[in-house]
């Protein structure tokens, strides 16, 4: 295996990192604070090509493997993973999908100011009890001559009112089960859908999370994804690449923590000389530097093989598990290594802290890693 990043993946790397400490560092506490979407940042994000990165460029995209994608996310996940959650979103999971599995009409209309970030998407699965369990869904979708009428609910959803694009998974046909649910795009501002109120959560504050609701809403057939009955197979599908994503915003957030716990422990002194000289303080910086590593090479390892084509669905179950575990372990001893300065906000730690225990939740928790990664190894 090359572990060598070529000019081009450096290039995107460090435009990232230049992008973070310019655009998204000034402001974020008082974002956090106030749960406050960062829409000027996103827009930017946009404009320097953030939010199609691996999209064709006949559709507006960026062209670029999911390597360079894999190190943008984790550049911006350091400072800010509202922002992070929000790139990934559009990019692995709406972007993705559509590119994947759309028609080239839907594309036309809907890829093309997506993949410029232009317009935000969001991806409807997760409802009250259908979070994880993928195959409960109670939203309908009842075909009627040229169009379906779409009612339930949706939970959690990620740019919930900053979207204007959302794939819409709903069931078509419950007594086929799995094989009974599509997926469909639905546009904001379509009559009957309504959006829920936001979100008041312990990290990623500035995302904006949200509940959905559909009643009666007409979806033409043209806005169908696939055939009837594809749309469980859509969600999967788009789900093992999310989960690279999530792992690399998972990456990030512990790459950052150990930035800032690295820089204090030279700074901070205690017993006549910096703490990074007492063996307990190396001790933990040894820890979390081997675990921040490990997590990385399981993270460009699935990044790579959905590169060659390769099945990704093991490795990107494994780099989600171990990155958010690792994310949590290493935020957590980010705030022990600040002492009682890694409790107050100003030192971000506390926020890397909490924004880390969501990638242990989204794109599946860790039970459900381990489900896909042990039918994997069961084959």
């Amino acid at each position: 295996m090359n572990f060598e990043l070529t000019e081009e993946h450096i290039a995107v790397r460090d435009a990232a990192r230049e992008f973070t400490q310019a655009e998204l560092l000034p402001g974020v506490i008082d974002r956090d604070t106030e749960a406050r979407f960062p829409k000027e940042q996103i827009q930017k994000m946009g404009e320097l090509g953030f939010m199609g990165m691996m999209v064709d460029p006949k559709y507006n995209g960026g062209g670029m493997d999911t390597l360079s994608y894999v190190l943008a996310m984790e550049e911006i996940s350091k400072i800010d993973a509202s922002a992070s959650v929000s790139m990934s979103v559009n990019n692995s999971l709406v972007c993705w999908g559509l590119e994947k599995y759309g028609t080239e009409e839907q594309k036309e209309k809907y890829l093309k100011p997506l993949a410029t970030g232009e317009v935000l998407g969001a991806f409807c699965l997760s409802e009250p009890e259908a979070g994880s369990d993928a195959t409960s869904q109670r939203t309908e979708a009842k075909l009627e001559g040229d169009h379906y009428i779409l009612n339930g609910t949706k939970n959690w959803i990620t740019n919930g009112s900053s979207a204007s694009v959302y794939l819409v998974i709903a069931q078509t046909d419950a007594s086929k089960g799995h094989k009974g649910i599509s997926a469909f795009i639905v546009e904001k501002g379509w009559k009957g859908f309504i959006i829920g109120k936001k979100e008041d959560k312990l990290g990623i504050r500035g995302s904006d999370t949200h509940s959905l609701m559909f009643n009666d809403v007409k979806v033409p057939v043209e806005n169908r994804i696939g055939e009837e009955g594809f749309g469980f197979t859509f969600a999967m599908e788009t789900l093992n690449g999310g989960r690279i994503g999530i792992a690399a915003q998972a990456l990030g957030i512990a790459a950052g923590a150990y930035e800032l716990a690295l820089a204090y422990s030279k700074e901070r002194k205690a017993f006549g000389k910096p703490i990074s000289q007492h063996q307990a303080i190396q001790f933990k910086l040894a820890d979390m530097a081997t675990q921040i590593e490990a997590a990385r090479m399981l993270v460009y390892k699935a990044a790579c093989l959905k590169d060659q084509g390769e099945d990704y669905a093991h490795a990107s179950a494994m780099a989600k598990l171990y990155a958010s575990e690792v994310a949590m372990n290493v935020t957590v001893e980010a705030v022990q290594v600040h002492g009682g300065y890694g409790y107050v906000k100003e030192y971000h730690v506390e926020r890397l802290m909490r924004d880390a225990k969501i990638t242990q939740i989204y794109e599946g928790t860790s039970e459900i890693q381990k489900i896909v990664i042990s039918r994997n190894l069961l084959k």
